[in-house]
């Protein structure tokens, strides 16, 4: 076999498989997104998120995730948590103001984006963050769910559970869902119905929730919060409006969208600010 087909050879194997990625850089950013194929820890540059004063109607939940998070970034034991509920009403929000609450205190928290199709690598992922226990991580993965026929829920057991090896010390998971036990009503009742020992067949996928030590629900706002929404964003954002036209508009607005809640909020102010002439800084 001549030189030439030797590195041919050599060049494919490579290809197949690449060198190790290098060791992250996790001074360079307060934020990373987590991306496959290769596998990488993207640096953020600016983390889209509100102010946490301006989160209204979650005041129970605020506080016990603060405090939670809190622990955590103070070496403390502290649970991984489950933000569950009505769509728009800051799940994801109330996360990154959190994140960024703790971080003004003086606490150096990062926040690491897992998106729910790459579960299946988050044991390379946990490896990475393991091996910087100089560093603590809100692992987050944003509107988590299952499908009739998605696997990935066993992926997430490594997060919650750890395995053998245990979760890393300085890792803990906030995620966030519209279904309390992440798997479709129907799912847990066709299961229910079709199996033998139908307690058994329901109980692996419903006991994933059980793994969160913190269940946080969200519910639809009521129209006094909706609208106290909608004057904070004007507040913090110099919209001054007179407060029966803004009372109206915004009645009109979700009527139109037929609901209510934070992000129906934020897009009627939005709308209210170009009308004003305000801009909105990214």
């Amino acid at each position: 076999m001549t030189d030439e087909s030797l590195s041919r050879i050599a060049a494919a194997l490579e290809r197949l498989a690449p060198a190790a990625a290098a060791a992250p850089d996790f001074d360079a950013a307060e934020a990373f997104a987590w991306h496959t194929a290769p596998d990488r820890l993207e640096p953020v540059a600016h983390v889209a998120r509100v102010d946490i004063g301006l989160l209204v109607g979650v005041d129970r939940s605020r506080d016990t995730l603060l405090a939670n998070t809190r622990h955590f970034a103070a070496g403390l034991p502290a649970n991984n948590a489950l933000l569950w509920g009505a769509r728009g009403m800051g799940k994801s929000s109330l996360v990154k103001a959190i994140h960024a609450r703790i971080r003004a205190e003086g606490f150096d928290l990062k926040i690491v984006e897992l998106s729910r199709e790459d579960l299946p690598s988050v044991q390379r992922l946990l490896a990475h963050l393991r091996a910087a226990g100089n560093h603590r991580f809100i692992l987050f993965c944003d509107d988590l769910s299952f499908a009739h026929d998605d696997q990935h829920y066993k992926s997430l057991k490594a997060v919650l559970d750890g395995g053998i090896e245990g979760r890393p010390e300085n890792v803990l998971f906030y995620a966030t869902s519209n279904r309390r036990h992440l798997m479709p009503r129907d799912m847990i009742e066709n299961e229910t119905q079709a199996a033998i020992h139908s307690t058994e067949a329901v109980e692996e996928k419903v006991s994933l929730s059980d793994r969160f030590g913190l269940w946080l629900g969200f519910h639809p706002c009521t129209q006094d919060e909706y609208l106290a929404m909608i004057r904070g964003y004007c507040a913090a954002h110099g919209v001054a409006v007179a407060e029966d036209r803004l009372r109206a508009e915004a009645i009109e607005w979700q009527a139109t969208r037929g609901a209510r809640s934070g992000r129906v909020a934020w897009q009627f102010f939005c709308d209210l600010a170009a009308r004003e002439g305000v801009r909105i800084p990214a």
